[in-house]
């Protein structure tokens, strides 16, 4: 039986009261950045005096921002922990009110912004030192110049943010809260439950196929039940972006969406094509080795992660695991094995499973605060891995938070997975490093090969449902449950090329990722994992050089657009030679695996 929030044990979860001490003073900061929102609002029609005025409003603004993350994030992170419990419901219900009113309320600072007369904010902080701090966040801002509407209509769109989100709410209330599924039956005798983060986290792991394959089975009824519901809402958020990006006069959704991560066309659908035609014939390879090795009649969908090694799965303790990653992430620096060490020492980690938590795994990181990170481990060494990926996040977002003003400190979201992909990689090459031992090699090596699927597979092919069916929508097709999964049971079909059986529960996979509800984000994995491969193999070859490049970089923030950080680390975006090179080290992970057998 899974455990409710409150029978698990308090070292399994994080700590927030680091955030706040209890609900009541939690209660009380939210009537107090209400109350002291006229220390913005006072600036509203007055931009325009001069640089001083601009820099003020912008101050006032960060010091209240900082608090209404903060205060947000403590809601957010109680509904992630337990999303069944309505307290927590009732909480995260408050804040996305007042975050909605704050937005409406600070809406006119963009809107005043965007329309001083073309040159004049750039004339200003080259006068005015106070102001030029803030010249990265501002920058952000004039991309929206040629598409900024009334101030008034600006305000109202701000206000109606808490609506804007509900595509998201729904899908993970869903998700964490209402989808049940059936318990199987495992060869011994044994019942088995499942949920989503028990079949994505453990049993999707099986080295078991009747549990493996029976554990999907039951993982796709579960999901069937819901398809019209959370197709719905796939349409709801994909017109929400439609009639934004035509409000605003972009050429497409997709030119709207990617706007904020300051890259070319170009280099997203490189990404997209290039992965995709070159990727597939490695991966296919992969999918066959996949099939003789482990005896099956089939290579399902499901059977894509199985353990190749069924008797070799090696198992790790949290100790374990911090030991591990601290170890493989050493390399670089003592500042950063710092951050790392906190991490495991004050409770930033909420390890557990128990009803009503939120699937998969996130790092969120609150300026002024530290960061916070969901899992559920399994006891498997592969939650080594994600732990590591998500430690990424914190050690890029805890260094960029020291050295960057609030409103600086949020990279693009094509840089944003690099430093959590590269750890990953850096853990894998630590364990390579330390054993002579084939099995684990062969392990390790299928464990990269995971997180390459997860990125240039799996999300990859998350950012090609994304290209297709805005496409599709904005010429006035209806997004339904049947396009949805037709058309995901195409892009496999076209990827996998007959190696693997594309079933029904393949194609409900658009239902099992809320980052359909996060713009563009699914690509930004590839950008990511590129990035990431081609820095962990500098460090590897350079060494100490190399990884305080990287962490340099990781203190920029989002102090430069993401080319130039790509750049200042080595990694040139422009070409697609970086992402030909991290396919190359794809196939010579499935050379290795190939040989091991």
């Amino acid at each position: 039986m899974r455990l409710r929030r409150n029978e698990v044990p308090v070292e399994l979860t994080w700590n927030l009261h680091d955030l706040f001490p209890s609900h009541e003073a939690w209660e009380a900061e939210g009537k107090a950045i209400e109350a002291d929102l006229p220390a913005v609002t006072q600036y509203k029609g007055r931009l325009a005096e001069g640089p001083a005025t601009l820099a003020a409003a912008l101050k006032a603004f960060e010091t209240l921002l900082e608090r209404m993350v903060r205060w947000g994030t403590y809601a957010n992170l109680l509904a992630s922990g337990d999303g069944s419990d309505p307290e927590n419901q009732g909480m995260l219900a408050k804040a996305y009110a007042l975050q909605a009113q704050f937005m409406a309320a600070t809406a006119f600072i963009k809107s005043e912004i965007l329309a001083l007369p073309e040159g004049q904010a750039a004339a200003w902080m080259a006068a005015d030192p106070e102001l030029a701090v803030y010249r990265p966040a501002l920058e952000q801002v004039l991309i929206e110049r040629p598409y900024k509407l009334h101030p008034q209509t600006e305000e109202a769109l701000a206000a109606l943010s808490e609506v804007s989100e509900a595509p998201f709410i729904i899908y993970e209330r869903a998700r964490s809260s209402d989808m049940t599924f059936e318990p199987i039956t495992a060869p011994d005798g044994r019942s088995l439950p499942v949920s989503f983060s028990l079949y994505e986290d453990e049993l999707e792991l099986s080295a078991d196929t009747a549990v493996r394959r029976a554990a999907f089975d039951s993982f796709t009824r579960g999901l069937k039940a819901y398809q019209n519901t959370l197709a719905a809402t796939f349409a709801t958020e994909v017109k929400k972006n439609i009639v934004l990006s035509r409000l605003r006069g972009y050429e497409s959704v997709t030119h709207m969406l990617l706007a904020p991560h300051r890259i070319d066309h170009g280099v997203y659908h490189n990404l997209l094509d290039v992965i995709q035609s070159e990727l597939a014939p490695h991966m296919r390879r992969y999918a066959r080795l996949r099939k003789r090795v482990l005896g099956l009649d089939e290579m399902r969908y499901c059977d894509i992660e199985a353990p190749l090694d069924p008797g070799y799965n090696p198992q790790v303790t949290r100790e374990e695991a911090a030991n591990l990653i601290l170890d493989a992430l050493s390399v670089l620096g003592p500042e950063y094995r710092a951050i790392i060490e906190r991490a495991f020492n004050e409770r930033w980690i909420d390890w557990a499973d128990n009803v009503g938590k939120q699937a998969g795994a996130f790092c969120t990181s609150p300026y002024g605060a530290h960061s916070y990170i969901l899992l559920t481990f399994t006891g498997h060494m592969r939650s080594a891995f994600t732990l590591a990926h998500e430690l990424g996040h914190a050690g890029h977002f805890e260094l960029a938070n020291r050295h960057q003003r609030l409103l600086n400190v949020e990279p693009s979201l094509f840089f944003v997975e690099a430093p959590s992909t590269m750890n990953e990689v850096l853990l894998a090459d630590h364990i390579l490093k330390g054993t002579d031992d084939k099995r684990m090699r062969r392990w390790v090596i299928t464990q990269l090969l995971m997180t390459y699927h997860h990125n240039f597979v799996r999300h990859l092919l998350e950012a090609e449902l994304q290209r297709r069916i805005y496409a599709q929508a904005e010429k006035g097709v209806p997004v339904t449950a049947q396009l949805l999964s037709e058309t995901k049971g195409a892009i496999l079909e076209q990827f996998w090329g007959g190696e693997v059986v594309i079933d029904e529960g393949a194609k409900l996979t658009w239902m099992r990722q809320p980052h359909y509800y996060m713009g563009l984000y699914p690509y930004t994995y590839s950008a990511g994992l590129t990035c990431g491969t081609l820095m962990a193999q500098r460090i590897k070859e350079e060494g100490q050089p190399a990884a305080e490049q990287w962490v340099e970089v990781l203190k920029l923030g989002g102090s430069l657009p993401p080319m130039e950080l790509m750049a200042r680390a080595g990694v040139d975006m422009t070409s697609p030679e970086p992402i030909r090179k991290a396919i190359a080290y794809v196939g010579s992970l499935i050379d290795e695996l190939e040989a091991s057998f």
